[in-house]
């Protein structure tokens, strides 16, 4: 017998012409709280209270852009075919690392005009950054995408997981993985990871590559489940690149302490570490 489950609907409000998705509601809840949670610490460290929402006004609209570019990029060979479809990006196609890319370069170049350390801005960002992309995890949940191979029903039950979730789950008459929950999941592990971190005192700059780190591993393991990823031949780009990022983010630890670069640490006041 063919199961009959309604998904649920994807729009919030329904006012004729102008309609509000959960997918923007979600996304800008963890937005918010990101800028709550990163404003919160900037105040503590020393920061001016507007700093990251100075920062917001560059970082969105480079980010959107950015994270559309990456996806072109390796759907080359259609949007080579339709280029009048480059820019629409209401119908979807955008990626979470050319976003941050984009980020962490404005990030950069925001730090050196204003005169910020920009290690110091990162450590303060990377709970938020981590936490906005937990939060925001849930918009894929509600669209049913982003989403891993197929699965039974009883596989999802012995996951223990509520009828609300598992019944998004079944797309098109069959049952898949729900990855979204699962990075979701890891990176709220990685904001009480991060937040613990703070404690613990770390060098300048490492609690930003901690994070980078920590993202990175789960990405690149949950990456291999899903069904939609971005390919270069046989190569899952997003895997690829949390390994190397990975490699990267550890030999700059390494690098930093060993140079000297990194000898002030997050609790300092004094904001001139580097």
């Amino acid at each position: 017998m063919v199961e009959t489950i309604t998904p649920l609907n994807p729009v919030a409000i329904d006012l004729g012409p102008i309609q509000v998705h959960w997918y923007g509601i979600i996304i800008g809840t963890g937005l918010a709280l990101a800028l709550f949670l990163a404003m919160r610490e900037s105040d503590r460290r020393g920061l001016p209270k507007e700093t990251f929402s100075d920062l917001l006004i560059w970082a969105i609209p480079i980010a959107i852009i950015s994270a559309r570019i990456y996806y072109v990029i390796f759907k080359w060979d259609y949007y080579a075919q339709n280029p009048g479809d480059i820019i629409k990006i209401w119908n979807g196609g955008i990626a979470i690392y050319g976003a941050l890319i984009g980020s962490v370069l404005t990030a950069y170049f925001f730090t050196k005009a204003r005169g910020i350390s920009f290690w110091k801005l990162a450590d303060i960002a990377a709970p938020s950054i981590i936490l906005g992309q937990a939060i925001g995890r849930w918009g894929n949940f509600i669209n049913q995408e982003a989403h891993g191979e197929e699965v039974s029903r009883s596989f999802l039950e012995g996951l223990y997981l509520p009828d609300w979730i598992i019944n998004q789950m079944y797309i098109d008459g069959h049952y898949y993985h729900p990855t979204f929950l699962y990075e979701s999941l890891w990176n709220f592990a990685g904001v009480a990871l991060l937040l613990f971190l703070r404690r613990v005192n770390l060098h300048r700059g490492e609690s930003f590559l901690a994070y980078v780190i920590w993202y990175s591993i789960g990405r690149f393991f949950i990456e291999g489940m899903r069904t939609d990823s971005l390919m270069l031949g046989d190569i899952r780009v997003s895997q690829l690149l949390a390994f190397g990022l990975i490699l990267l983010a550890a030999g700059l630890i390494i690098y930093r302490r060993k140079s000297g670069l990194a000898d002030a640490r997050y609790l300092d006041n004094d904001g001139k570490g580097k």
